[in-house]
């Protein structure tokens, strides 16, 4: 323990001397919350990244910015004199042990669905106490949107606005298709931008039906077309083809061979 607080007073030490407004760096110096809310974002993607990829070097060096981050953004505050790191950790550990009473508390066993039930039913306590006007006003807008997506219904179904079981969204689905259909042959393409809207939203919602990540999958996706459309490129120069001069049909059966 004592080594990860001396490390973590010399990253602080670090970054005043980063901050510090005669002999630090220029770029740092000038940086507010705002301005560096995008790096943020960007270092948790690049977390995701190397976890998808399982390289485990690669996610320690990123966990470290993703830190820095964090320290970056207390350690503004704390030149405001709004809060500081102590606060920070302080308060999440706070909220950690708030909504683990079953582990805290009452000592209770109980499976992992029931334990993030508990943790909802918690959160959803605390949010009345902020006497917000509506259950969506403290659901991030700039989320990714599949993301934001998976909350809102979340959110939703809460107060019993929700689809009983998963046949009941193919069931919208296929609703939703049959509207997209009809703008189709309509050729009106603010409400056919619409209608898919729909139809991704409600693809968001099975996801939910059977707990599962929405984004988690969509990347998946990604990678699996990218690998695969990669192979067609090194299945094209080993056969001296070129994909730009193909025919649709004649990708079609490359692809299908490398599937």
């Amino acid at each position: 323990m004592n080594k990860l607080n001396d490390q973590l007073k010399e990253l602080i030490a670090t970054f005043k001397s980063l901050r510090d407004p005669n002999n630090g760096c220029a770029w740092d110096r000038e940086q507010t919350f705002k301005s560096i809310a995008s790096c943020s974002i960007e270092e948790a993607y690049e977390v995701a990244d190397a976890i998808e990829r399982e390289d485990f070097i690669a996610l320690k060096a990123e966990l470290g910015d993703l830190l820095f981050q964090v320290v970056f953004h207390a350690e503004m505050a704390n030149e405001e004199g709004l809060f500081d790191l102590t606060d920070v950790i302080a308060e999440l550990n706070d909220k950690l042990i708030r909504r683990h009473p079953h582990v805290f508390s009452n000592n209770n066993a109980i499976s992992a669905s029931e334990s993030l039930t508990i943790w909802e039913d918690i959160k959803a306590e605390e949010r009345k106490n902020l006497k917000y006007d509506s259950l969506m006003d403290d659901v991030p807008r700039n989320l990714p949107s599949l993301t934001r997506a998976k909350k809102l219904q979340k959110r939703a179904a809460r107060v019993g606005f929700d689809w009983p079981s998963s046949k009941d969204v193919m069931a919208k689905i296929d609703e939703e298709l049959q509207e997209l259909k009809i703008e189709l042959e309509a050729d009106n393409r603010e409400n056919i931008s619409e209608e898919i809207g729909d139809i991704l939203f409600t693809l968001v919602n099975l996801t939910r039906h059977f707990d599962l990540e929405p984004e988690d999958i969509m990347r998946k996706s990604n990678l699996k077309f990218e690998n695969r459309f990669r192979a067609m490129e090194d299945y094209a120069k080993d056969n001296n083809l070129a994909l730009d001069t193909m025919s649709l049909e004649a990708l079609e059966e490359i692809w299908q061979k490398i599937k």
